[in-house]
């Protein structure tokens, strides 16, 4: 038994290092680099957003109906053809399908490969173990994902479509650790309690979210205010790549300020729980706001050393603003709800990326990178004046 758990964990990690692997992650220049302005790159992360979506109730049934592996298997063929189109396609339409097909790669795979590992420990009566697995894949996935994009630094310049191709051949390597998985038994009262899940999920789920954030405002609030946090963190950190195509950053400079964030952001998580043990939660989540506001000076001072700080301290928030709104809803929800409230932080999050990423796309096209997030800064600075943030953040 042991042995089929060892076994299980290692192709899992395996497959966790190939499918997180970094290599496409500057896939806006890559877009811009095919001849799409930025509104058309924030568009097909929207329709990246709406697709995935679209796809959590079907992808979900297809994990309770079909094994783990089968649902593994088709998540990267999707991934291994999203690829393929990017490699091939000259129009727009056809990136966007390449990002519907990415969404339900995507879906397929959120939380299968967990699920398999920790069926594997009931296997072997170790589940004792899975806090120090999932810690370890988690690292894993940061060092597959910096290591893709130092890579995709360096072929920016010299053959930049080779990213995609590298995506394909790894996107096989990852299909062939899911061949050497060993499908877990699931137990009667594991698959009794998964079908009760799926069958809320369809029937119940819409009319338990706005019941549940209709009586929770604090709650409500303070998920808008986290997908607003993460709104301005993600968009920064992806039209940011603009600005380096724009300034002709070499492909060392710019796989040197991807490591560079990354080890900042890394450092950021690891100091985390001592900032949290000395001050308050609720201290904590107000003072996040103060990096956002950073960006006023932009529409005034067009610095690229001020830009490129920025886009490192705005990478180290995003890195700790998961883990802190985390622990603060688990301290906030009860267990029966914890599961449903989560998806709906997502869903928010989501529903502001479809609706401003584009919205900021189109500002940069029409007023310059700098000006755009200036005014966002201000915009969230008057919102702050106006305590709109600060009734989000106080109960």
């Amino acid at each position: 038994m042991k042995i089929k758990y060892h076994k299980n964990i290692k192709y899992s990690y395996y497959y966790s290092f190939f499918s997180f692997f970094g290599v496409t992650g500057l896939w806006v220049i890559y877009l811009q680099h095919a001849g799409l302005t930025l509104f058309e790159v924030g568009l097909c992360e929207s329709i990246f957003h709406i697709g995935s979506f679209l796809f959590e109730v079907p992808s979900g049934l297809l994990a309770d109906r079909f094994s783990y592996k089968t649902v593994l298997v088709a998540g990267r063929l999707m991934s291994i053809l999203s690829a393929v189109i990017m490699l091939l396609a000259q129009s727009f339409w056809f990136f966007a399908f390449s990002f519907i097909l990415s969404a339900f790669s995507y879906n397929l795979q959120s939380g299968t490969i967990d699920a398999m590992m920790y069926d594997s420990l009931i296997e072997s009566k170790q589940t004792s173990d899975f806090p120090k697995i999932i810690s370890k894949t988690e690292i894993i996935f940061e060092v597959a994902d910096t290591i893709g994009v130092v890579i995709a630094g360096f072929l920016v310049h010299w053959h930049f479509e080779l990213t995609y191709v590298i995506a394909i051949l790894v996107g096989f390597l990852a299909l062939i650790s899911v061949l050497f998985l060993k499908e877990p038994l699931k137990t009667a009262q594991i698959q009794i309690d998964t079908e009760k899940e799926a069958e809320l999920t369809i029937s119940e789920l819409i009319r338990s979210l706005w019941r549940i954030l209709k009586k929770e405002k604090f709650l409500r609030n303070l998920m808008i205010y986290q997908a607003m946090i993460d709104l301005i963190c993600t968009s920064y950190y992806y039209y940011y790549q603009s600005v380096m195509k724009s300034n002709n950053f070499s492909g060392v400079m710019i796989s040197g300020i991807m490591v560079i964030s990354s080890v900042i952001a890394v450092i950021a998580i690891s100091v985390t729980p001592r900032i949290t043990n000395r001050f308050s939660q609720l201290n904590i989540l107000r003072f996040l706001i103060v990096p956002i506001l950073g960006l006023i000076p932009l529409i005034f001072f067009r610095n690229g050393i001020i830009m490129l700080l920025l886009f490192m301290l705005l990478k180290a928030l995003s890195a700790i603003v998961g883990p802190l709104f985390s622990n603060y809803y688990n301290k906030l929800i009860e267990s029966k709800q914890r599961a449903t409230l989560l998806s709906v932080a997502s869903v928010i999050f989501s529903a502001f990326m479809i609706v401003l990423f584009p919205v900021v796309g189109w500002m940069i096209d029409q007023v310059g990178f700098a000006i755009a997030f200036g005014i966002i800064g201000i915009v969230m600075g008057v919102l702050v004046c106006s305590k709109n943030i600060i009734q989000a953040i106080n109960k």
